[in-house]
């Protein structure tokens, strides 16, 4: 039996505008007016669309990818949400169902999935996921919650931080997810000591999974411009994207270091995030943000 989620549930786009609120920013600000000479420029470890490559996996790009008139292939997966779409739950909700790879059969039973679906296969990888270890250096959690996210923002940042949340634009008219895009503007470094990356994860609910690296990492915001579009008002991204600086302790099986060819600790490793993933960074200035009281 599938659950039934109470009428204070949410999903991501309202999240993302009750941030935008409390920023007092507009998000949907389209700076896709500025004219540019294109220079057309491949890297030689992207140029490997192949028909059988997992597209998705052509996020990656190293840091001298940053630069203006540089093109390359980028998968952006689209984001229609709709009555069917997960939902956030309240934290009072999220906490009286269990959260656990142990507790797998239940749930399954609880959400009315067989054990042999795919969704099944993903609710496990999803809880494997949550439970591994974290790598060094880095602190991680699996929100549930939006409240549960903003404890662990604040237990990274400081109880008394005030904090931004950034994500991806798009304002494509397309609904191809892969395409070569080219970098139209100065890439714009957002300068910040910390930052917490959340990325959404399969579950009959919203679960991000939230995580701090101690190493080094800088956060870019991007504009691009997809092929497919007829002016230059269309299939804009304005992209946020984060270059890891330090990569030595990573798997050396990351899909990363596959698609660009290269070995950790070798390169910093840059990636593109979809419109769904969320970069929190503190604010370093007297601007209004989330965590103002």
């Amino acid at each position: 039996m599938h659950p039934k989620f109470s009428p204070w549930s949410f999903s991501l786009p309202l999240l993302l505008l009750m941030i935008t609120y409390a920023n007092g920013e507009n998000t949907q600000n389209n700076e896709g007016t500025h004219h540019h000479q294109h220079q057309q420029h491949h890297h030689e470890s992207h140029d490997t669309t192949s028909p059988h490559m997992d597209h998705s996996v052509l996020v990656f790009f190293t840091l001298d990818d940053l630069k203006v008139g540089n093109t390359m292939p980028i998968y952006f997966r689209g984001t229609n949400p709709s009555s069917s779409s997960p939902h956030f739950l309240p934290k009072e909700e999220a906490e009286l169902i269990p959260f656990s790879h142990s507790k797998l059969p239940s749930l399954l039973h609880h959400f009315g999935f067989s054990r042999n679906s795919p969704q099944a296969t993903a609710m496990e990888d999803t809880l494997r996921q949550c439970e591994l270890r974290p790598i060094q250096g880095e602190t991680k959690s699996c929100a549930t919650s939006l409240e549960s996210m903003l404890d662990f923002v604040h237990k990274i940042f400081g109880l008394n931080s005030k904090f931004k949340v950034l994500n991806t634009q798009e304002f494509a008219k397309t609904g191809k997810f892969l395409q070569n895009y080219t970098i139209f503007d100065d890439p714009r470094e957002v300068l910040a000591p910390k930052m917490v990356a959340c990325h959404t994860m399969p579950y009959p609910y919203v679960v991000y999974y939230c995580h701090h690296q101690e190493s080094e990492s800088k956060v870019f915001e991007v504009s691009l411009k997809g092929e497919n579009g007829s002016n230059d008002n269309e299939n804009i991204v304005e992209a946020v994207a984060v270059c890891h600086m330090d990569t030595s302790q990573w798997s050396s099986s990351h899909v990363s270091f596959q698609v660009l060819g290269i070995k950790p600790g070798s390169s910093p490793v840059c990636h593109f995030f979809p419109a769904d993933n969320l970069v929190w960074v503190p604010l370093t200035d007297n601007h209004e943000g989330f965590g103002d009281n």
